[in-house]
């Protein structure tokens, strides 16, 4: 109570000092001596205030500073209350940008205040106000996002430096800021712009490059696009169609700008032959509907342009294309390269079927050869899996699962490198090493084969003349190839 009643003398002694005045005015100070002992009054009354600031009751001081107008003085405290707040809207109010910043620039400053004062700010003082937040850590960019909006909506000058763009262009390029919000902001700015070139550029920017599993761009490029074409961005909508891999509204939208940049998107499509045809086909219809006339060089013009497609296009391809009245000497060359670009493809066609004859008459001496081929097994050769002699009588032993031998010597293989099994013996070993599933077929296979073997000599006396039976192996039997 002691602290606030100084505060009222306080108050008291500078209004008396006020009210002072020689002339009978009120609110002038009278005389040089008045002038200094007024501003001597008001420091030490700061100093007091700075002294007291824990003592004195917080509502009660500001709403006395407050009645006796002593705004200054309230600032002043707040200051040291830590009311952020109401120093910044005092400084907003009486116009002094650069002092609010540098309050909320301040360590102890909530950083949600940098948002709420944002739009305010910006339209006071936007240079300051976006130089201030390009040297402040920790903003989120997308809190400030309604603060630019309500600025880039506002009319600029043409040659005057929009500082939405240039702090935009700081979060993306210098804190590489990845907000898909940040970047479309940044893309409608762009495109509502008369020159196109910075747009261009953005879009054709690879924002992942320095990733190797990074996207290429953050913004949505359906919203780009829309956004484009709202605004007649032609050269950026072109880019868009060929990023989502529209080429042929890319290619055709691009021949209403150049021509020449419709090529460039037609030669895009590597993968895809036949689109990328179709593309150059579209190209070639553009051309040569620019060029028709009753003139003779506007034809060949038009077909000298198959120079450019590399071979793609061929003559026979735009012929449709042509006016009826044209000359058949106006295609002459043309048709006389594509003939001889034929007769070239025939020759190389002919070259590859006598290769082709002459290799399947390698595989057929091949194969004659391989029915001639014959391996001497020594009479103590041992099965590799039994390790029974494989030409003793018997064979290998009865496996389970319907397995017989056929005739005295049971069946073997011999392979290449030397080495002999039983086919038993074999099977039962791959058998094993196979899923239930192959090793059942595997049996399977097998079992049909031996009944098949027991029936063919059963069968032995049938006839010859049924070829549809006697040229049938085992393995076709079975429908095994």
């Amino acid at each position: 109570m002691i602290s606030m009643w100084a505060v009222e003398l306080y108050l008291d002694k500078i209004n008396r000092l006020l009210l002072e005045d020689d002339t009978g005015k009120v609110g002038n100070v009278a005389s040089e001596a008045n002038k200094t002992e007024y501003e001597s009054i008001v420091l030490e009354f700061r100093a007091f205030l700075s002294d007291c600031k824990d003592v004195l009751d917080e509502a009660t001081t500001m709403d006395l500073l407050e009645r006796h107008g002593r705004i200054d003085e309230l600032v002043f405290f707040a200051g040291l209350k830590e009311h952020y707040e109401i120093v910044v809207h005092h400084y907003i109010q009486q116009g002094e940008t650069r002092k609010a910043l540098e309050v909320l620039q301040r360590p102890n400053v909530p950083i949600d205040l940098q948002y709420k004062f944002a739009p305010d700010l910006i339209m006071l003082d936007a240079y300051e106000t976006v130089e201030s937040w390009m040297v402040t850590n920790k903003l989120n960019p997308m809190k400030l996002i309604p603060a630019m909006m309500r600025y880039a909506s506002e009319p600029h000058a043409k040659n005057e430096t929009h500082e939405v763009i240039k702090y935009l262009e700081f979060c993306v390029h210098n804190l590489h800021n990845e907000d898909p919000g940040v970047h479309n902001l940044l893309l409608s700015l762009y495109a509502k712009q008369e020159d196109e070139s910075a747009l261009v550029r953005f879009l054709q920017f690879k924002f992942g490059r320095g990733r190797p599993n990074g996207p290429e761009f953050f913004y949505d490029p359906k919203y780009a696009l829309r956004l484009c074409l709202k605004e007649k961005k032609m050269r950026a909508c072109i880019h868009i169609y060929s990023m989502m891999s529209m080429h042929e509204e890319a290619v055709a939208l691009a021949l209403q700008v150049d021509p020449e940049l419709a090529m460039a998107e037609a030669d895009k499509v590597e993968d895809d032959e036949d689109l990328r045809k179709k593309l150059w086909l579209m190209i070639a219809k553009h051309v040569i509907e620019q060029e028709k006339g009753v003139k003779r060089e506007n034809i060949r013009r038009a077909i000298a342009f198959l120079k450019e497609t590399d071979g793609l296009l061929k003559i026979e391809d735009i012929l449709p294309f042509f006016p009826d009245f044209a000359l058949i000497d106006d295609f002459k060359e043309a048709i006389c390269s594509s003939l001889e670009d034929y007769n070239k493809q025939i020759e190389q066609l002919k070259q590859e079927m006598n290769d082709a004859t002459h290799g399947a008459d390698n595989i057929r001496s091949d194969i004659s050869a391989l029915a001639q081929r014959y391996t001497v097994i020594d009479r103590d050769e041992e099965c590799g899996v039994c390790k029974r002699k494989i030409l003793a009588a018997g064979g290998a032993p009865r496996l389970a699962r319907g397995y017989t031998s056929i005739g005295p010597m049971a069946p073997f293989y011999v392979f290449p490198c030397g080495h002999a099994f039983h086919a038993q013996c074999l099977i039962g070993h791959v058998t094993q090493c196979t899923s239930e599933t192959q090793a059942e077929y595997i049996l399977d296979i097998q079992k049909q084969l031996s009944l098949l073997g027991e029936k063919a000599i059963n069968d032995s006396s049938v006839t010859a003349n049924d070829e549809s039976i006697t040229s049938m192996t085992p393995l076709d039997k079975v429908g095994i190839h």
